[in-house]
């Protein structure tokens, strides 16, 4: 390297190097380590000596370096890192691990120095990267012009997204130089972002149990893999949330929960896991394999809640998991070990019943008094109560389900009546005590304090409580009416009242929901009782009606389908779902599988749609029931868009041909058209523009001939689309008008307003602003006002154009950071407008500049989907901005 007398000015590339561990390393390494580092800098000064680098000084194990030219600064940083790892070191262990950070700006030198806060910028990048890491920021990067295109020798910049570093406002886009003969692999850059977790949020105080918490967190400390063993209620979850949550800053690439009670299938458990750490789903990829390769390399906490719901394919997953890299540690619920090897296996104690040094409440009187304030509306305990329940936290044994239901009673019963009547339902209930003997005392508390209320209900209460167990979500009144015979009033109140049904008030009435652990309980009485199939199928024919309902108005006639009354009843779906593919009807399944058709595919869910369809044909295949062609041809189209919706193009083609010789069997002319409708979108996915044209135009023709134009409505939009794409602007515009009466007259599509969404399209390509802003207002405001998410990502992106086009760039910048952040929650894709979305956000990216374009485009990812709207429908209209023609003066 040069000597310091021709110091670069102006835009000056300074790069910051220092040894990650140096401390570590000299203490090891002894008197041999001063050897060490002089070898350390004459490798890198040779490294930067072609570079023209300025060496501005050289303190303890750092480097402080001045270029004129970015490029040749980050090439020498790869000479650099190579002859680092090339070069021949005492022993493995003695190589240095050399980090390096470069940051470009604006510098002038003064007296043989810098004082330009761009220094301190280079020197927090480089305090960010990891040892054998090379790291840059923005400015540096678009300087040499590398974040989009390779360097030489197939190097270039991986864009590791925006960060805060410490002592500036803001956040820097950092890039990641990869090159030959560099690792890749680093964990998260260190800078001062908050830690990554989905813990959920606990909405009532954490009581006691400080030395369990404890115990779980040190225990995670020292192994990689623990369960946290007990019966159904003992607080496993509470007690392993609040343990991983005092570890966040311990794991730098985050704290997952995964809540294994709410997946219904074994298949879905990968897919769950998944979507927890950030993944998407890779078509013709297991799932589990990319959780595999994301956690190499990588340093995270998973915990998995409710293991035993799942047992074997969560046993499969963290055997995987643990095997993938060294610094994965795995926090785990259930009622029974995984029986992995290495497993620490913590059995979770009941709160304690002895008093607290010094004269306080015990664990187990404290959390019963918290929450028996909270069920009197506040109001404190008395002094005089509490001996009395202290005898029933004892009686109770400290299970914390058994106090939170004991302390719900106490609305309706004093202290001391709830003391006098516990003692009379302790025990092991009669059911399941002649099975095995550890299993009857791994659920023997659990069964206990159920069963103390259980045991007093009179026999509709008690036949009610068994039925209600097939719900899988809070009910209203109509509902328990519909599965109850006779007036369920009385029978409902006796629940209510002793706590084994909770009523919560709401805007459309009260609803009744069951704790989880009470719910597998009562399925178990219901399976004994041998009436589980007649409550099941009572519970499919519910569904059916529920969600036939969801498509109708009070007076019965068909209404604009609105998602948002499908997702209160989406759980019970799912659970109806589940009876249907193991023991019940399949081609009732299919019906069920139908109402869920849009809502898995606005909420992005279209996989576990397509998993709910293979399991079905399986049932239908082990059972020969019967299904009439136009059913199996409506699943198979439904199979098809699904597809098509994951990027599974084949399998979407595949499907669109069964269901049109499944429609073509049937002979109704209308399925065979809405069958066929559907064709073109995988024939464009596959890039046969002009065979999904004549398709298009032809079925469009057919269907018109056959009187029923308004089931090619598909068709329709995707020719409109060719057309778009093409240019074809007017005839497009001329397709589109003549299909609104068609899409108004169809209840299931008008909510998507498709016709207004792509006019809107039409219209940006016309360059008229005032059509455009018309045309996607409509279709935002009736896509979010009826639940169509994911055309909601769409129509803001679109929107984003129109804004762009009118000269509000932050606002652009803004709705496309939004639009592209709900699609990555919705785990979509851009869809058939992608590209020309990127072309629009490069074209901005170019008007406004980097840093300006990025902080916007972050600010519009940081919103919810709520809040992207609500900006998007404040933008003024075009008539009405300064200058507009519409309102100008005439003369």
């Amino acid at each position: 390297m040069s000597g310091r007398t021709h110091l670069p000015s102006g835009l000056v590339t300074f790069l910051f190097t220092d040894i990650e561990g140096s401390t570590r390393l000299a203490q090891m390494l002894g008197a041999g380590y001063r050897p060490v580092l002089h070898e350390h800098r004459q490798v890198i000064r040779r490294a930067l000596s072609e570079a023209d680098g300025v060496e501005l000084f050289t303190e303890g194990d750092s480097l402080f370096v001045a270029f004129a030219d970015a490029a040749a600064a980050l090439t020498a940083c790869a000479e650099a890192q190579r002859a680092l790892a090339a070069h021949d070191w005492p022993s493995p262990e003695a190589r240095p691990r050399v980090r390096m950070g470069l940051h470009t700006g604006f510098a002038e030198p003064y007296c043989g120095e810098y004082t330009s806060p761009e220094v301190h910028r280079a020197a927090r990048v480089a305090a960010a990267a990891h040892g054998g890491q090379v790291l840059c920021s923005a400015a540096t990067a678009a300087r040499v012009g590398l974040a989009e295109t390779p360097m030489v020798d197939d190097a270039w910049l991986l864009d590791l997204g925006l960060h805060r570093l410490r002592g500036f406002d803001g956040c820097e886009r950092i890039f990641q130089l990869v090159a030959p003969g560099l690792e890749r692999q680093f964990p998260r850059p260190r800078t001062i972002d908050a830690p990554a977790h989905n813990l959920p949020v606990q909405t009532t105080r954490f009581i006691g149990r400080a030395a369990e918490r404890a115990a779980v967190r040190d225990l995670i400390g020292r192994h990689r893999l623990v369960t946290v063993v007990g019966a159904g209620g003992a607080g496993k979850t509470r007690v392993a949330v609040e343990a991983a949550g005092e570890l966040v800053e311990q794991f730098r690439d985050g704290v997952w929960f995964v809540d294994l009670s709410t997946v219904a299938t074994s298949d879905l458990v990968d897919v769950n896991v998944a979507a927890a750490l950030g993944l998407r789903p890779e078509p013709g990829r297991p799932v589990i394999q990319t959780v595999i390769d994301h956690a190499r390399g990588r340093r995270f906490l998973l915990l998995l809640d409710t293991s035993d719901a799942q047992l074997p394919a969560a046993r499969r997953l963290v055997a995987r998991l643990l095997a993938a890299g060294p610094e994965i540690a795995v926090l785990a619920t259930s009622r029974e070990p995984l029986g992995l090897a290495g497993e620490v296996v913590w059995r979770i104690p009941p709160l304690s019943v002895e008093a607290a040094s010094g004269g306080g409440f015990s664990d187990a009187v404290a959390l019963l008094v918290d929450r028996a304030a909270a069920a009197r509306g506040g109001r404190p305990v008395e002094p005089g109560d509490i001996a009395q329940l202290t005898r029933v936290a004892e009686a109770l044994e400290g299970l914390p389900l058994a106090l939170e239901l004991a302390a719900a009673r106490l609305r309706l019963l004093t202290a001391a009546q709830l003391a006098e009547g516990i003692d009379d339902v302790l025990g092991i209930l009669d059911a399941g005590s002649g099975g095995d003997i550890e299993a009857s005392d791994r659920h023997r508390t659990m069964q206990a304090a159920v069963s103390w209320s259980y045991r007093t209900l009179d026999p509709r209460a008690a036949r009610l409580l068994r039925w209600l167990s097939v719900f899988a979500s809070p009910v209203d009144l109509p509902a328990i009416e519909w599965l109850h015979d006779g007036d369920p009033l009385d029978p409902l109140a006796t629940l209510v009242d002793k706590s084994l049904l909770q009523a919560e008030a709401g805007a459309a009435g009260a609803t009744y929901r069951m704790l989880d652990p009470i719910r597998a309980y009562a399925a178990r009485l219901l399976l004994d009782a041998g009436e589980e199939q007649a409550a099941r199928e009572r519970h499919v024919a519910w569904c059916l009606e529920a969600a036939h309902d969801a498509y109708l108005d009070a007076d019965g006639r068909p209404v604009t389908l609105s998602l948002y009354t499908l997702d209160p009843i989406a759980d019970e779906l799912r659970a109806a779902l589940q009876w249907t593919v193991t023991r019940g009807s399949a081609r009732q399944g299919l019906a069920l599988a139908g109402t869920l058709d849009q809502w898995w595919r606005e909420r992005g869910l279209v996989r576990e749609g397509r998993m709910w369809l293979f399991r079905l044909y399986e049932r239908i295949s082990a059972t020969g029931e019967p299904v009439p062609d136009a059913e199996l041809a409506a699943a198979y189209h439904m199979h098809s868009l699904h597809a098509g919706a994951d990027g599974e193009t084949v399998e979407e083609l595949r499907f669109s041909q069964r269901a049109e010789a499944a429609a073509r069997r049937a002979g109704d002319p209308g399925l065979i058209a809405r069958v066929l409708a559907g064709r073109g979108a995988p024939l464009l996915d596959m890039g046969r523009v002009e065979e999904a044209e004549r398709t298009c135009r032809d079925l469009i023709a057919w269907a018109e001939e056959q009187g029923v134009e308004a089931e090619a409505l598909f068709a329709v939009y995707a020719l409109a689309q060719i057309l778009w794409h093409r240019g074809a602007l007017d005839e497009a515009a001329h397709l589109l008008a003549g299909a609104r009466p068609l899409e108004n007259g169809r209840p299931l599509e008008r909510g998507r307003r498709t016709v207004d969404m792509m006019l809107g399209m039409v219209a940006l390509s016309r360059g008229d602003l005032v059509a455009a802003h018309d045309h996607l207002i409509v279709a935002l405001r009736s896509r979010m006002g009826y639940g169509f998410h994911l055309r909601v990502c769409e129509t803001l992106s679109a929107i984003a154009v129109r804004c762009a086009l009118g000269g509000d760039h932050e606002t652009a910048a803004q709705l496309f950071g939004a639009a592209q952040a709900a699609r990555v929650r919705l785990r979509c894709s851009a869809g058939a407008f992608g590209a020309y979305w990127t072309e629009q956000q490069a074209a901005l990216r170019a008007a406004m500049g980097d840093a300006a374009f990025d902080a916007a485009y972050a600010a519009g990812g940081a919103l919810s989907l709520e809040e992207s709207v609500a900006t998007a429908l404040t933008i003024e209209h075009p008539d009405l901005v300064a200058g507009s023609i519409r309102f100008s003066a005439v003369e």
